[in-house]
């Protein structure tokens, strides 16, 4: 019997509370197949994705522990107009294992919203690049971007009408130790409420503070960066007649970290701001006003001026008034015109009348800030060295940001995490269907190589980019913004790329946000085919490399 703490009876809820705790906490421990440790989207997902196979459904015991409350999570609701803090980008691919496993008929659609088009670009140099989901052979949309919140209660709706997995909420996991004896060793997990499970697989979706991973001696390796998130919800004036909906993304590397703005709704979106610590700080502290005007300052004035703006913010000018004038003296000094839509502070654009040519190259101005939804969080680089415990450690899987966390400026970590689950969902009904053990080390090796290289390849990419864009040496400027340029007047390339970042439903997962990563160390393989090739490809690339020089250093 599946179990959920909802308050549709709370009477009858505390009962049924107190007699599935009973029925755990006697000094026996009671058998499972699997016990997954973990109530994020990777455990939920894996647990819905199991007991959607009608062979696993009718063979295998299934509990998941949580130690946070989900019930609230399952009875999440929030006004059409408020969104919650923290969204991801779902790829094609991630709809079509979540519409497989039946979960995407659960999800909110009205609190999702596609993205049909991408804009990435230089904080420097300005040198471009845009992914439109037109140029894709059989894809409306290249993603869609939802709340957390939204997939999570999805995943509980599913599974509280799914019987066969049962869902041990408000406990913790006290220890997990090994069994001696002549159960091939399972681990026992020892609960927070005094019972005992035996687990013939245990599942890691425990997230960064593994103790699945701890418990099987799998070290792992990474670093923290000195960048931290601030992340908000931000109100804006819907988009013009003359212009199209609010589904584009827009992503501005600035060598203090990237900014990002992902589309919710007609008048709403979500900021992912990555910055220095000292600045992170300074943002959280300013009012929402303020806020609202550096972000507007952060997608269009260029880098020195926001050099300037950043100073003034930590010297002391927190008054919306001290702000808007100096992004206003910036904007005139810059040259940037009333009329054009870089223009912030001194903008005279009046909202539904014909907007100007570059107002598709940017993000509608921030009117407002959701009240409460201001936040940050460090950032950081981690992957464990194998995906599977041995020895010791043996009959142990990690999944999701237990086994691997990244830079969110792919956006790309719950996306990671599904295509763990989607592999090694396939991978336990593939042992089963065979009739092995799903707990054995030979019977989870398809899964840790599958993954295990996908992500470090996407992980690496990440990483490579990060610190590509965090540099302000001219060289390093010039190379990156030439091999996007050249990327950008490649359209059978970016079709391939989109292909290949998820937003084909046939290929493996990867995300919307790896399209960058793959484009600028693209330039490399741009340069090597002109060099063998010759001829017309060669000339051409050369002739785009050539002009995009010259376009942004004048170089001849």
């Amino acid at each position: 019997m599946a179990f959920f703490a909802t308050s549709r009876s709370s009477a009858r809820l505390g009962c049924r509370r107190r007699l599935f705790l009973r029925s755990f906490s006697s000094e026996h421990a009671r058998d499972n197949d699997i016990v997954i440790v973990g109530g994020g989207p990777a455990g939920l997902a894996l647990a819905a994705a199991l007991a959607s196979n009608p062979t696993a459904k009718n063979s295998l015991k299934i509990t998941l522990i949580e130690g946070g409350d989900l019930s609230k999570i399952q009875d999440w609701d929030m006004p059409p107009s408020a969104y919650s803090n923290r969204v991801s980008s779902i790829t094609n691919t991630s709809q079509h294992f979540l519409n497989r496993i039946g979960v995407w008929d659960y999800v909110e659609h009205a609190r999702t919203n596609p993205i049909h088009q991408m804009q990435v670009w230089d904080g420097i140099s300005g040198a471009r690049i845009t992914f439109d989901a037109s140029e894709m052979p059989e894809s409306s949309e290249m993603a869609r971007m939802t709340e957390n919140l939204n997939l999570q209660r999805a995943l509980l709706r599913k599974l509280s009408d799914t019987p066969s997995v049962q869902v041990i909420q408000s406990v913790k996991v006290e220890s997990i130790k090994r069994e001696a004896g002549d159960r091939n060793d399972w681990p026992l997990v020892h609960l927070s409420n005094g019972a005992t499970l035996r687990a013939r697989l245990l599942v890691g979706a425990d997230g960064f503070n593994s103790p699945v991973r701890s418990f099987a001696g799998i070290s792992s390796y990474g670093w923290s960066y000195d960048t931290q998130a601030v992340v908000a919800m931000l109100n804006h004036a819907p988009r013009g007649p003359f212009q199209a909906p609010n589904n584009t993304a827009y992503q501005r590397f600035l060598p203090t970290g990237p900014i990002a703005f992902l589309p919710l709704s007609p008048c709403t979106s979500s900021l992912v701001w990555s910055t220095k610590p000292h600045l992170a700080a300074a943002l959280n502290k300013s009012s929402s006003e303020v806020l609202g005007q550096l972000i507007n300052a952060a997608f269009r004035l260029p880098e020195p001026s926001l050099q300037y703006i950043y100073r003034r913010l930590l010297e002391g000018a927190h008054s919306s008034e001290e702000i808007k004038e100096e992004i206003a003296f910036r904007e005139r000094s810059d040259g940037i015109s009333s009329h054009s839509a870089y223009a912030s502070a001194t903008s005279m654009i009046s909202d539904g009348g014909i907007p100007p040519d570059d107002a598709d190259a940017l993000p509608p101005l921030v009117i407002s800030i959701q009240q409460g939804t201001v936040a940050s969080f460090p950032l950081r680089y981690n992957h464990a060295e194998s995906y599977l415990g041995e020895g010791a450690g043996s009959r142990t899987v990690l999944v999701g940001d237990a086994a691997h966390t990244v830079h969110p400026l792919a956006g790309q970590g719950l996306n990671l995490g599904l295509g763990d689950v989607d592999a090694l969902s396939r991978c336990i009904i593939q042992a089963l269907t065979h009739g092995g053990d799903i707990g054995s080390y030979t019977a989870l090796i398809p899964y840790a190589r599958e993954r295990y290289f996908e992500n470090h390849k996407v992980m690496s990419a990440i990483d490579k980019m990060h610190k590509v864009y965090s540099s302000t040496a001219q060289p390093v400027v010039w190379a990156r913004s030439v091999g996007l340029e050249v990327v950008n007047e490649l359209d059978s390339v970016k079709a391939a790329l989109m292909m290949n970042a998820g937003a084909s439903s046939r290929l493996q997962n990867a995300s919307g946000w790896d399209l960058f990563a793959k484009s600028v160390e693209s330039l490399v393989g741009a340069a090597s085919t002109s060099k063998m090739v010759g001829g017309m490809v060669g000339a051409g690339i050369q002739e785009l490399t050539k002009n995009a020089s010259q376009r942004f250093f004048g170089r001849h």
